[in-house]
């Protein structure tokens, strides 16, 4: 074996660049590579005639400022980045839209400022909105231990400092909701970013979700200038000063083990890498099911009790009038068919049934993200899992695919100027769309999927914490993973912590080695 490094990263994305960021920070000697020739994975922008469209990113949560900086930020400034990026604030929270139930709520960034609002749309909210947020601050508490001290919590401490979190751990989101006397209006309000998650609300665990949700309100949100690929960019020079290789281009194809754990990396040349240490920022089912040989039974069967979470759909279009001129009045919309997630969920498991979006006008928070007098949005939904472990894109022939992807854009362009009033269809200059197979050719994501594993009751964030080291010393030595399929799961705040949780324990594991 010619090249030997102290740590190999597999994978430019969110969680992969903060890991090499943290394992060269240490002194580590660390090789990052990356299959694209570009950086960030989903975190990434590209374009199409006069506009650059970011690929994924919505807003960036529990960043905060200088004076109020939110435990995102405080990971930037740790690794060297946040001064290498020009952030920008987002004005709203979000606007929920459920026409069939009457809805229709925008809501603001700002603990107190959300809480009167509530009061407003639902009076008699208060005291309950109030003791959720409460909550979801313990919550979040709660976490921020957990990750101080990966993953090793003391029960004592945290039953002595934590006492509510625990008691609310172990129910789903619309148990406690409902424990709280919360009234209907207001859990429908509260409820909106349920498809940030990708589960619903009756089998997700209320801890996840609350800390989502203060994470946003509490700070507000923040988008960078230049789309996120400025922050893949960002981590790329971090990297790079820091003394890291990287190699773009460059695809890792199979991991070497042997009785003691990881010994190499064997890339697409034909390459073999000499290492104890890799942190993966990819799928699990990718790693054990195509990268790895002699894959131990009970790893196999853990991970394929895991269920992969919604596939991805997304329409980019670049219009040519001015988001005023159009009647787009907000940043972020969500549309539901109804405010009852688990049947909004299951009517997500097919393409004739699903109509719901989660929509992004940047020129809201970037007046001057696109050239003047035009505006660029985003739309997204998720096709969920079906029972059978298949999804409804599975279905779709070769000779169907561009008729069935043009069909569901057609339904979501219609969808958005019924519910808001705006009138887009015949401003449309540019438009690209992505579906659950462009996905999966991009990035290499099981079926598409852009949300890792589902979290689910038994699989959600605090299971996840709690059993990373259980998980890592019954898995495979010198092997540990980041982003959306790690253990802060999917989202772009959850890979970037994954990424140093998984960094800072390589660092410990090469302490230990000597």
């Amino acid at each position: 074996m010619g090249l030997k490094y102290d740590a190999v990263v597999i994978g430019a994305g969110n969680g992969g660049l903060t890991a090499a960021v943290r394992l060269a920070q240490s002194g580590a000697k660390t090789l990052l590579v990356e299959k694209h020739n570009l950086p960030g994975g989903f975190a990434t922008s590209f374009r199409r005639g006069r506009f650059e469209f970011e690929a994924s990113l919505h807003e960036l949560n529990d960043f905060g400022t200088a004076e109020n900086a939110g435990d995102l930020r405080q990971l930037f400034d740790s690794l060297g980045v946040t001064d290498k990026i020009e952030w920008l604030p987002i004005p709203d929270a979000y606007r929920v839209i459920c026409k069939s139930e009457g809805l229709d709520a925008t809501m603001p960034f700002g603990v107190k400022a959300f809480i009167d609002r509530m009061e407003q749309y639902v009076p008699g909210s208060r005291a309950s909105t109030e003791k959720f947020f409460a909550l979801a601050e313990e919550v979040r508490l709660a976490q921020a231990y957990s990750n101080s001290v990966n993953g090793k919590t003391d029960s004592k401490y945290m039953v002595k400092n934590y006492g509510n979190f625990v008691r609310c751990g172990s129910y789903s989101v619309n148990e406690v909701l409902r424990a709280l006397k919360m009234p209907q209006k207001a859990q429908d309000i509260l409820s909106a970013y349920w498809c940030y998650l990708g589960a619903h609300l009756e089998d997700m665990s209320f801890a996840h979700y609350a800390s989502m949700v203060n994470r946003y309100i509490l700070r507000g949100a923040v988008s960078p200038k230049s789309r996120s690929h400025e922050i893949s960019l960002a981590f790329i020079e971090r990297f790079l000063e820091l003394g890291g290789e990287v190699h773009m281009n460059t695809e890792a194809v199979r991991i070497l083990t042997g009785k003691d754990g990881v010994e190499g990396v064997v890339l697409a040349d034909g390459t073999t890498v000499e290492t104890r240490h890799i942190v993966a920022n990819c799928a699990p089912h990718l790693v054990y099911g195509k990268m790895m040989e002699n894959v131990p039974e009970r790893i196999v069967r853990a991970t394929n009790a895991r269920k992969l979470s919604g596939r991805g759909f997304t329409m980019f279009l670049g219009l040519d009038a001015t988001a005023e001129e159009m009647g787009v009045q907000n940043h972020n919309y969500f549309l539901y068919d109804t405010s009852d997630s688990v049947r909004q969920y299951h009517l997500m498991e097919t393409i004739e049934d699903n109509d719901v979006q989660a929509t992004v006008c940047l020129n809201r928070a970037q007046p001057d993200c696109s050239p003047e007098g035009t505006c660029m949005m985003y739309f997204t939904t998720l096709f969920m899992q079906r029972e059978d472990g298949t999804d409804a894109w599975s279905d779709v022939t070769p000779e169907n695919y561009v008729r069935t992807k043009n069909r569901v854009a057609d339904r979501m362009i219609e969808r958005f100027e019924r519910d808001t009033g705006a009138r887009i269809r015949d401003h449309i200059e540019e438009i690209s769309i992505a579906t659950p197979m462009t996905y999966a050719r991009y990035c290499g994501h099981p079926q598409g999927t852009i949300y890792g594993y589902e979290s689910q009751y038994w699989d959600g964030l605090m299971p996840r914490l709690q059993m990373m080291n259980e998980d890592y010393e019954n898995g495979v030595r010198g092997l540990r993973f980041a982003g959306g399929y790690a253990m802060r799961l999917s989202g772009y705040s959850s890979a970037y912590h994954a990424g140093d949780i998984s960094g800072r324990q390589t660092v410990g594991d090469l302490k230990r080695e000597g």
